[in-house]
C-alpha cells in the first residue's frame, strides 16, 4: 500500500551554460536521427543509377539503423567507462566522411558499407547524448532536458524526409546524404567547447564478450525483421532470426553470470525500466510505421511528389517540439504512467483519422490532422519513455539506459515498418484479387497469370502493367489505388491494435506517480550506498 506522505522529489540541478550544452547534445542526437531516413526518399533513383536489386536496396535502407542498433549497448558501456565526451566527438567526426562516402558511392555495395559505417558512428554519438544529459542534469531539470532532447531529435528525424525530398527535386540522390553534415560540424564545435570531459563515469570493466554477442543478436534481429517482409527472402529472414535466437540466448546467459554485465538484468527487471522500454518501442515504432505507410499513400494514391510528401510530415515534427514542454510538466504533476497513456491515446487518434479519413480524395487538412495527432502522441510519450529508463539505473550505468532508449527507435521502427509493410502488401494483393474477379468477364479473361501476379505484387508493379496496356491504364490505376487504400487500412488497424496492447501493459504494470517517485528515490539511495 502506497504511503500517504508526499512522494520524494530529487533536487533539480543543471550544468553551467545549460542552454548551450543542451543545444550541443540535441544537435548530436539530431544528426543521428536525420541520417536514419534520408535513404528511403532516394531509393528509386539509387536503384536506377546503381542497377541495384531489391535486396541491395533493402540493405541500404536499413544499413544505418543496423549499424546503429547493433552497437549502441556496447558503445554506450565504453562511453561510461572511458569517456562520454570522447565517444560523442568520435561518432560525430566519423559520421562526416561516412556521409561523403555515401554521397559519392559508385556501387550499391559501397553505399551499403558507408551506411553501416555511418550507423556505427551514430551508435557512438546518439546514446552518449542521453547519457550526458542524465549525468549533467538531475530532478525536474533533467526531465525538461530529456523532453526537449526527445522531441527535437524525433522532429529532426521526421523533417529529414522533407529536406531530402527538396534536395532530390533539384540535385542527384547523393546530395541527400549530406544534409546532416552542417549540423554535425556545428555540433562538433559546441561539444568541444562546452561539454565536460568527464562526469559521473564508472571504473567497472566492460563486458567485451557481451558487447560482441549483443551486436550479433541485435544486428541479426534487425535484418531478420526487415527481410521477412520482402518477397523471396524468407530463407535469409529465418536464417537471421535463427542467429538472433541463438546469440540472444547466449547474450542473456552471459549477462546473468558475468560479474559486471553490459546489460544488467537486475536493473532491466525494474518495472519503470522494462515497461518504458516496451512502450517506447511501440510509440516510436508507430511513428516510423505511420510515416512508412503514409509516405507511400501520399505519393501512390494522392499523387504527391517527394517534396509535397515530405512537407506533409512537417506538422508532425512541429507538434512534437511544441508538446515537449507540456510532457515534462505532466510528468512532474501526474507521473510518467499518465503521460505515457495520454501519448498512446493521442497516437491512436491519429491512426483512427488515417483509417476513417484517408481515401483517394483526402484533402491536405485531414492528412495534416492525422500527422499532428501522431506527433503530439509521440511528443507526450517520448519523454516518459526516456526519462523512466535513465532514472531506473545508476548514473554510472546510464549507457545501458541510453542504449536501450536508442533501441526503442531502431527496433520499434524495424518491427512496425515490417509488420505494417507486410500487412499492407497482403491487404493490397487480396484487394486486387477481388478487383480482378469483379471485373467484367470480357476484361478479366484477358488477365493472364503473370499479369495477375504483377498487378498484385505492388502499386509500382501495377503502374508498369498500366504503361504496357494503355487502353486499360485508367482502370488498372484506379483498381491499384483502391487496393492500396484497402491494404493501408489493414495496416492502420494493426497499428491501433499494437498501441492498445501497449496501453494495457502501461496501465497495469507501470507504477503510479507516488510509487514511481518512491522507486526512483530508492534506486538513487541504493546507487549512492553502493558507490
Amino acid at each position: 500500500m502506497a504511503s500517504s506522505a508526499p512522494a520524494p522529489t530529487l533536487p533539480s540541478t543543471s550544468p553551467k551554460k545549460a542552454g548551450l550544452v543542451l543545444t550541443a547534445l540535441i544537435l548530436g542526437a539530431g544528426v543521428a536521427n536525420m541520417n536514419l531516413a534520408v535513404a528511403n526518399v532516394g531509393l528509386p533513383d539509387i536503384g536506377k543509377d546503381l542497377g541495384a536489386s531489391q535486396a541491395g536496396l533493402n540493405i541500404v535502407a536499413v544499413g544505418f539503423s543496423l549499424g546503429l542498433a547493433s552497437t549502441v549497448l556496447y558503445l554506450g558501456a565504453l562511453g561510461d567507462r572511458y569517456g562520454r565526451k570522447m565517444m560523442l566527438l568520435l561518432g560525430l567526426i566519423i559520421g562526416v566522411p561516412a556521409a561523403f562516402m555515401s554521397a559519392l558511392s559508385p556501387s550499391i555495395e559501397m553505399l551499403a558499407i558507408s551506411r553501416l559505417i555511418g550507423g556505427f558512428a551514430a551508435g557512438m554519438a546518439y546514446p552518449t547524448t542521453l547519457a550526458l544529459i542524465t549525468a549533467l542534469w538531475s530532478g525536474p531539470a533533467r526531465t525538461r532536458a530529456i523532453a526537449l532532447w526527445s522531441a527535437i531529435g524525433a522532429a529532426m528525424s521526421a523533417s529529414s524526409t522533407l529536406l531530402a525530398g527538396a534536395v532530390l527535386m533539384i540535385l542527384p540522390w547523393g546530395y541527400s546524404f549530406l544534409i546532416a553534415v552542417p549540423f554535425a560540424v556545428v555540433a562538433i564545435f559546441l561539444v568541444l567547447k562546452l561539454v565536460p570531459a568527464h562526469v559521473n563515469e564508472t571504473n567497472e570493466q566492460v563486458d567485451h564478450l557481451g558487447g560482441v554477442l549483443s551486436g550479433i543478436f541485435i544486428g541479426a534481429l534487425v535484418l531478420g525483421i526487415n527481410y521477412i517482409a520482402l518477397d523471396g527472402q524468407a530463407d535469409i529472414a529465418f536464417g537471421m532470426l535463427g542467429i538472433a535466437l541463438v546469440s540472444g540466448v547466449l547474450f542473456f546467459w552471459r549477462q546473468k553470470r558475468v560479474g559486471e554485465p553490459l546489460f544488467d538484468l537486475k536493473y532491466a527487471a525494474r518495472p519503470p525500466f522494462w515497461v518504458a522500454a516496451v512502450s517506447g518501442i511501440i510509440v516510436f515504432g508507430s511513428l516510423m510505421g505511420a510515416m512508412f505507410v503514409g509516405q507511400q499513400f501520399l505519393q501512390n494514391v494522392l499523387g504527391y511528389n517527394t517534396l509535397e510528401a515530405g512537407s506533409a510530415i512537417l506538422p508532425c515534427a512541429i507538434t512534437m517540439v511544441v508538446v515537449a514542454p507540456f510532457s515534462s510538466t505532466l510528468i512532474e504533476k501526474h507521473g510518467s504512467r499518465v503521460t505515457l497513456l495520454l501519448g498512446f491515446i493521442v497516437c491512436m487518434a491519429g491512426f483512427l483519422v488515417m483509417l476513417f479519413g484517408w481515401n483517394i480524395h483526402t484533402p491536405i487538412a485531414v492528412v495534416a490532422l492525422s500527422y499532428i495527432l501522431i506527433g503530439a502522441g509521440v511528443g507526450f510519450a517520448g519523454t516518459p519513455a526516456s526519462h523512466a529508463l535513465t532514472d531506473s539505473v545508476p548514473v554510472t550505468k546510464v549507457g545501458m539506459a541510453s542504449g536501450t532508449g536508442d533501441l526503442q527507435r531502431d527496433l520499434g521502427g524495424s518491427i512496425m515498418q515490417s509488420l505494417l509493410g507486410a500487412i499492407l502488401s497482403a491487404g493490397y494483393a487480396a484487394a486486387f484479387v477481388k478487383a480482378i474477379a469483379a471485373a467484367p468477364s470480357s476484361e478479366s479473361s484477358q488477365v493472364s497469370s503473370d499479369i495477375s501476379q504483377a498487378l498484385q505484387k505492388s502499386y509500382g508493379s501495377a503502374e508498369n502493367v498500366a504503361s504496357q496496356y494503355p487502353q486499360y491504364a485508367d482502370a488498372i490505376i484506379a483498381a491499384a489505388k483502391e487496393s492500396f487504400l484497402a491494404g493501408a487500412n489493414w495496416a492502420y488497424v494493426s497499428g491501433i491494435a499494437v498501441m492498445f496492447i501497449g496501453m494495457l501493459i502501461t496501465f497495469y504494470f507501470f507504477p503510479k506517480k507516488d510509487k514511481e517517485r518512491e522507486l526512483y528515490a530508492e534506486y538513487a539511495k541504493q546507487s549512492s550506498t553502493a558507490h
